[in-house]
């Protein structure tokens, strides 16, 4: 058996037109099968369905596909990302070229695992009382609402290993396993592009995905340079927001108060955003971080000089490890996390409102939306902590009275840090336990829409 193609260009050559096409890759950059991606526009087939976590960006990642209106429908948890600027995908969902059905990222990987296991549908958490549930089946399990999910096939997968072997087996490095066991699941035709097709076979050890789900095997040619993300320009973790002209806590002292708060000893998911910050703020504590690609025990984001481009975080960023620290797939990632192994939840958010729901996934101006994995996260059970500043970039409040933003979750808040308070969900409503210095506890409570509780003394 010998499963090994000539190029990425043979591996892809008898894609059809209307296929659909899962192609793995985590966030902007990372982890996406390139060579088969740009092989595949140069072999031209139209109107596919895209199935992804994310388009990434450049002209290596699935987006190039989009750009070459190649695309007609995408099922995604990410079709659009906030502060970015309009992409190739929206402008064309916009202009109704292109369809897009929204999935939560955990679900997106259970979904596609159930379709190559033969299971046809699943109740889950996640998404319950969002536009995420519309128009699906609910059924009360356990005293608890769960939403109906159908299992996931496409035609075909592109996914991405460190190596392989002519039996198809992959091996892979860090993180780069997240979405690549459950894609390759999920497809009839499996394309693997790797670094190395060893000469002899992959020790049974090493296997992380067996040869029996892989169809097809290709050496990667297209060279695609690795970038070290940085920050936009004024969102430093040193950046701070003014109120009633007087400075509020910069985006790293809400990472250290939200860090304060954390339990100890705990399991603890960071969310995008000012959340990555708090693994600056835990070391030495009894605390591990778990991020949702596939990493549990990471530690502070690393120094360019000495970053692995297969350890990141859920943000993309590069990360440190520290001992006991362990890698796998995506699935089981959110096994711990809606299974709730995991102890509290730390997320950004548009807004909260006055019934502890939670709005992070679309605003206005945006087409679509990014869901990634937050409906999954607040749904697990865990301790939900948000952070976010007191006001938008136009003065309004974040904490409303009732979110007119897409809900997350709902009534799953816990805990609030802004950039000037901390806030804490009693049943009813929110108390203001602590405000940024400088600022007193009604001024604080007055930039809300809420009925805020505040302390006794």
């Amino acid at each position: 058996m010998n499963k090994i193609y000539s190029s990425p260009e043979a591996a892809v050559a008898d894609v059809p037109d209307g296929s659909s096409v899962a192609i793995a890759g985590f966030g902007m950059v990372h982890s996406f099968p390139s060579s088969l991606t740009v092989a595949l526009r140069k072999q031209g087939a139209k109107e596919l369905c895209i199935v992804a976590n994310s388009l990434g960006s450049g002209p290596y990642r699935s987006n190039t596909l989009i750009e070459n209106c190649q695309v007609n429908r995408l099922i995604v948890s990410f079709s659009a990302r906030a502060g970015e600027g309009r992409s190739a995908a929206e402008e064309q969902i916009a202009a109704g070229r292109i369809d897009v059905e929204l999935v939560p990222q955990g679900t997106l990987v259970e979904r596609l695992r159930a379709g190559g296991a033969g299971i046809g549908a699943f109740f889950t958490r996640t998404g319950v009382g969002t536009a995420i549930a519309e128009g699906k089946e609910t059924r009360v399990i356990d005293g608890v609402e769960h939403v109906l999910e159908h299992g996931l096939k496409v035609d075909y997968a592109f996914i991405r290993a460190d190596r392989a072997d002519r039996f198809g087996n992959l091996q892979f490095r860090g993180v780069g396993r997240n979405f690549m066991p459950s894609f390759a699941k999920g497809a009839r035709v499996v394309v693997a592009e790797v670094d190395e097709i060893v000469d002899g076979l992959i020790d049974p050890e090493d296997v992380g995905l067996p040869g029996i789900f892989v169809d097809r095997v290709v050496t990667a040619t297209v060279e695609v340079p690795i970038d070290f993300p940085t920050r936009r320009a004024g969102r430093t973790g040193s950046s701070a927001q003014e109120y009633n002209g007087k400075r509020a806590w910069t985006r790293d002292q809400m990472a250290e108060i939200a860090a304060s708060l954390l339990p100890e000893p705990g399991y603890v998911n960071l969310g995008l955003g000012i959340p990555t910050l708090i693994s600056n703020y835990v070391e030495g504590r009894d605390i591990v971080l778990h991020s949702e690609n596939g990493v549990l025990g990471y530690g502070q984001v690393a120094a360019q000089e000495e970053f692995d481009p297969a350890v990141y975080n859920a943000g993309g960023q590069y990360v440190t490890l520290h001992d006991g620290s362990s890698f796998f797939d995506s699935v089981t990632s959110f096994e711990m996390i809606r299974g709730g192994r995991v102890d509290a939840v730390v997320l950004g958010a548009f807004q909260v409102d006055g019934q502890a729901n939670v709005a992070n996934w679309s605003a206005p101006g945006m087409v679509g939306g990014g869901i990634g994995g937050a409906m999954d996260l607040v749904a697990g059970g865990s301790t939900v902590i948000v952070l976010m500043t007191q006001c938008d970039a136009q003065g309004r409040p974040k904490l409303v009275e009732r979110a007119d933003y897409p809900l997350t979750g709902r009534g799953l808040v816990d805990i609030v840090v802004t950039d000037l308070g901390v806030f804490r969900w009693q049943g009813e409503r929110f108390r203001l336990d602590r405000v940024a210095p400088g600022f007193g506890f009604e001024e604080v409570a007055a930039l809300t829409e809420l009925d805020v509780a505040l302390p006794a003394d």
